[in-house]
């Protein structure tokens, strides 16, 4: 394992303040003799067969999502404690839940602090599994940092054991070398979600093939956008509440493998440049400034003339649901304008742990079990990663309508675009870089500054988080 590697990057991660542990293409613990160890990729953190398992699973995540699910699928959950901090399996084995806000980036440092100290670490204290976002995954999944275990060596074969999963998620997944080192059991497209009043009152209906027709790509949207405002209505309610369907759309990393470079995609300056002329033609509420706000969250509400928002399925159960307070089934869900994918939670196992069997059974029971995952979509709602069982749900209204969407079984919308997403290139340094630019063009957007101060402000703000990017490359 290259220590100095991650000593470095923690310490620049934590002088970078908001987003620890998200600069650079190195995020490296270290490998254990417990599970096997080798100075090459290939052998580091190999799971030995029928070893002896410890007695502590250590799992760090950022919130109690993976844990639910857990409880929900894995057959070996005897109880957990009345905290929710241990889970006891039937074995006797412990799960300790090590939960850390994203917020701040304080989850990456408390995880990037125990990976350094991986080696050293007790048997008991050692971290088994973790957990990333898409917008870091690939930090953790570098194959010089070498802290995510290749799922081949912990006895998982992507090939056969994951082949119903969604292709971009092995992906996204994967090294550079195109070894897989995670799983996950989410797929995360994303559809628009629209008021059914608003629809009826505007378009004289609700049916989501008729609306989906009026937002089947950008420049249909913008003609139903005049629509919408002459009625008084606002498509959607934020600038910000488009940004990933563009984010999805570069066509290059903002960092490219071994450079120092950052590359703002045309696609980025399209954004800004599509969410000016919506703002100045009134087409967005310009009294909410961005998304995870009050403002945000109230244009949720009954009393708001927003018309739609660009949600995955965990958007729609864990935003919009709590946000509504009218009448249910008075949403809808259609066809975004284009496909994209919003988030997504990594399951890794770590190298040096010292439960390999624990940890093999655990990510095969909730990313790889078809029915397991089934069950997950009913009970949690989670557009889940195996196709065919996706598909299924899309054909079966009984079990998966949506008294939330009026009857409707979202899945027979999110399953074609899952289909069809082609994820956008990553980087080390996505989570800063999308983060940096929408807080600074944000800014020029509500009219505080002008486009080139919004320009030079993010460069300061990306080199200031990361002081080894030497040059930010804007598009012609």
């Amino acid at each position: 394992m290259k220590r100095k590697a991650l000593s470095i990057l923690l310490a620049t991660a934590m002088a970078a303040g908001s987003l620890a542990g998200c600069g650079g293409s190195d995020s490296s613990g270290s490998s254990s003799d417990s599970a096997g160890s080798g100075s090459g990729t290939e052998n580091q953190g190999e799971a030995v067969p029928g070893g002896e398992e410890g007695k502590v699973i250590n799992i760090y995540s950022w919130n109690n999502e993976f844990k639910e699910r857990v409880e929900a699928v894995y057959s070996e959950v005897a109880e957990t404690s009345k905290d929710g901090t241990v889970t006891t399996l039937k074995d006797g084995t412990e799960i300790h839940w090590i939960v850390n806000p994203n917020q701040d980036g304080v989850y990456q440092q408390k995880l990037d602090e125990a990976l350094l100290k991986q080696a050293e670490a007790s048997a008991d204290e050692k971290v088994d599994i973790f957990l990333s976002e898409t917008d870091y995954v690939n930090k953790y999944t570098d194959a010089d940092a070498d802290v995510a275990m290749p799922l081949k060596n912990l006895g998982i074969d992507p090939e056969t054991d994951l082949a119903d999963q969604y292709a971009f998620t092995k992906v996204t997944a994967s090294d550079v070398n195109g070894v897989q080192r995670g799983s996950t059991w989410q797929c995360c497209p994303g559809l628009l979600v629209y008021r059914r009043d608003i629809a009826k009152d505007v378009f004289g209906t609700d049916d989501p093939e008729t609306v989906g027709e009026k937002v089947k790509d950008w420049d249909t949207m913008k003609v139903t956008a005049g629509e919408l405002k002459a009625k008084g209505y606002f498509t959607f309610a934020s600038y910000a509440d488009t940004f990933r369907l563009y984010g999805n759309s570069i066509a290059e990393p903002w960092v490219k493998p071994g450079e120092n470079i950052i590359c703002v995609d045309q696609q980025i300056m399209n954004w800004v440049n599509d969410s000016k002329e919506w703002l100045d033609a009134g087409y967005l509420d310009k009294t909410v400034k961005g998304q995870w706000n009050a403002d945000w969250n109230q244009a949720m509400g009954s009393s708001s003339k927003v018309f739609a928002f660009l949600f995955p399925a965990w958007g729609i159960d864990f935003t919009l649901k709590p946000n509504w307070d009218g009448e249910m089934g008075m949403w809808g869900v259609t066809n975004p304008p284009q496909e994209y994918n919003w988030g997504g939670s990594y399951v890794h196992a770590c190298v040096g742990t010292d439960n390999p069997q624990h940890v093999k059974e655990i990510i095969l029971a909730v990313t790889a079990n078809k029915e397991n995952l089934l069950k997950i979509s009913k009970d949690f709602s989670d557009f889940t990663n195996t196709q065919t069982s996706m598909q299924q749900a899309a054909k079966d209204d009984e079990n998966f309508s949506s008294e939330f969407l009026g009857g409707q079984n979202a899945f027979k919308y999110f399953a074609p675009v899952a289909e069809n997403i082609v994820m956008a290139p990553l980087s080390p340094y996505d989570q800063g870089c999308v983060e940096l630019i929408q807080n600074n063009f944000s800014d020029y957007l509500q009219g505080q500054v002008d486009f080139d101060k919004a320009k030079a402000n993010f460069e300061t703000a990306i080199l200031e988080r990361y002081p080894e990017i030497t040059e930010v490359q804007w598009p012609n």
